[in-house]
């Protein structure tokens, strides 16, 4: 029977509680239940829009706008008894707007807390929240904003007594913007929106002029680029000029449409509208340089792979490619619905929770993805190259996004998921640098010492003088005495660009072997289990009688290279073959 571990576990716990807590009834535990499911208890709203900061700054600002200073006083803390006369409040809102008007500037509406405690993650203490500054020629303020309410009540948040104390102390008097030295009274008396007429087309204006400005900037900037930078002219320079040139020339735009706009004087009304369009535009314009530097390394690496012959890898690359692009903009409608005031944090838990069901559910494909990626990056085969894949042999012939297919000895097709194939052990022969050359002789019992001793050392001069044998010293061992032969193993490396041509080199060298053991006056050793019905060819007495003599003056000359070889005579035997042999077939050259 297959017992629920999850359920089990379950019911231990409930026991448990039972038992350490049993004055706690069922009718305890619905009621704990059914008060769970109830919804807390509703926050009244405030009628300013003060519970939060963002609340608060756009309370303001609308407030400054509709000329209500009266209701724009409402957002300050007016500590001091005799701020509390209507006159001097609304002084000291309207000696804000003109604050704000010379040189002040909020931040963004969706870059401020719109949650009731405000922002954790600066360096302030909990319940207060710096939102912009003033900055002109005879003052310098930072607007914080505090939490006037304690935890046991609704949040509400006002600018600082702090800050309006300065606010109040400031000496604006004499003091007027560009704009209102420059502007004709008819453009500053018609209004639009409670703001003057002149004010909302100067902003039209320096938008265009900012516009040309940060062109002509653009201009000369890649001016300079091509001429200091060698690469310029080239094509990989020209995409990258192409790349950077449309978001710098926007972020250019916004930056100098800002400081203009402050700096002239441009009422605050205006410029906190302008504000969320502001930052859409720079978001937008780091969106566009993400996805034109992808377009630019999609293109630069598939160049490369076509250039190296590397095919398989382009449609990695291209899905590479598309799945970046696809990001940037989720990323983006995410970023630019942030700025517009749209809570996205139920869109990004439903995103997440469908992102892991999609990955569950492909995990086998983002299994393959990634294994072709995998191979592409690590390169441990190649299309045609030859390869043994666990108890696999084949010949690669394609590489894809999902599989890799090999083409077998029996001409049949097999495909391997490339999940399982970067898992698997991969032995690829097309790399091999040299190929073994590992025959094992067996000569008959008969044989004598002295035909041992010449075949060991004409076996291993003809490795030494055959032009297809690697430098390293070849190896040939009289290695033991079996029961019915003598054993003599041979290792040697065959230095061969193909399978194919070491072959060719492998059989020649068995050719001649087999020429010095026909002189050497011995012969190959049978197995004792064959039954061999032909009559038995006696060893040849004149040639053993021969060799013997050979080895003889050998040992007399001290020439015996045995056993180790004489470098020098090495040196003198070595290529010393011709290969091919006389009479074989030699190609035209063309």
């Amino acid at each position: 029977m297959i017992i629920d571990v999850k359920r089990l576990l379950s019911y231990s716990l409930l026991f448990l509680i039972v038992l350490l807590k049993p004055n706690i009834g069922t009718a305890q535990l619905l009621g704990t239940s059914k008060a769970a499911t109830e919804e807390p208890a509703k926050i009244p709203e405030d009628s300013l829009g003060r519970r939060t900061p963002q609340g608060t700054v756009n309370g303001f600002i609308k407030a400054l706008g509709d000329q209500n200073y009266l209701r724009a006083s409402q957002y300050l803390v007016l500590s001091k008894r005799s701020y509390r006369k209507t006159a001097e409040r609304i002084r000291i809102a309207k000696t804000f707007q003109q604050l704000l008007d010379q040189g002040g500037t909020f931040s963004p509406s969706s870059i401020i807390s719109s949650k009731e405690i405000g922002r954790i993650d600066d360096d302030l203490a909990t319940g207060v929240d710096l939102v912009g500054s003033i900055s002109t020629d005879r003052t310098a303020i930072q607007l914080y904003l505090e939490n006037q309410s304690d935890d046991s009540q609704p949040s509400v948040w006002l600018f600082s007594a702090e800050t309006v104390e300065a606010i109040a102390s400031a000496d604006i008097s004499g003091e007027k913007t560009f704009l209102d030295r420059v502007l004709p009274d008819i453009l500053k008396e018609r209004k639009l929106g409670n703001v003057p007429v002149g004010h909302w087309a100067v902003v039209v204006i320096m938008t265009l002029v900012c516009y040309l400005l940060a062109r002509l900037l653009v201009f000369v900037i890649g001016f300079l680029v091509q001429k200091f930078w060698k690469k310029a002219a080239s094509e990989k320079g020209d995409a990258v000029i192409e790349a950077f040139s449309l978001p710098i020339h926007m972020y250019l735009t916004v930056i100098l449409f800002v400081a203009f706009t402050q700096r002239m004087g441009i009422s605050i009304v205006v410029r906190q509208r302008f504000s969320i369009i502001i930052l859409t535009i720079g978001i937008l314009a780091f969106l566009i340089l993400l996805w034109r530097m992808t377009d630019f390394v999609s293109m630069y690496t598939r160049s490369r792979m076509n250039r190296s012959g590397r095919i398989s890898a382009v449609s990695a690359v291209l899905f590479l490619s598309r799945t970046t692009k696809v990001a940037i903009v989720i990323i983006g409608i995410i970023a630019i619905l942030g700025i517009i005031g749209v809570d996205v944090t139920a869109g990004l838990a439903a995103l997440g929770i469908g992102g892991i069901a999609l990955a569950l559910g492909a995990q086998k494909t983002i299994e393959n993805f990634v294994g072709s990626v995998s191979l592409i990056a690590d390169q441990p085969l190649r299309v045609g190259d030859y390869c043994r894949v666990d108890d696999i042999k084949g010949t690669v012939e394609s590489i894809g996004m999902r599989s890799t297919t090999l083409r077998t000895s029996a001409r049949t097709i097999v495909t391997i998921p490339n999940g399982q194939l970067s898992a698997s052990k991969i032995e690829n022969y097309a790399h091999r640098d040299r190929f073994i050359f590992n025959p094992i002789f067996t000569f008959r019992m008969e044989t004598t010492p002295d035909q041992m001793r010449y075949l060991l050392v004409e076996l291993r001069s003809l490795l030494y003088a055959h032009p297809a044998v690697l430098n390293s010293p070849p190896i040939v061992r009289f290695t033991g005495i079996t029961a019915d032969a003598l054993k003599v193993e041979i290792t040697a490396y065959i230095e061969a660009v193909t399978f194919e041509i070491s072959q060719e080199a492998q059989e020649d060298i068995l050719l001649r072997m087999m020429d010095i053991i026909e002189q050497s006056g011995t012969s190959l050793a049978y197995p004792s289990q064959t039954l061999y019905m032909a009559r038995d060819t006696p060893m040849s007495s004149e040639k053993s009688a021969a060799i013997s003599e050979t080895v003889k003056k050998w040992k007399e000359n001290n020439e015996l290279q045995l056993p180790k070889f004489d470098p020098k005579r090495v040196e003198e035997i070595k290529d010393s073959l011709k290969y091919p042999g006389d009479g074989s077939f030699k190609p035209k050259e063309e």
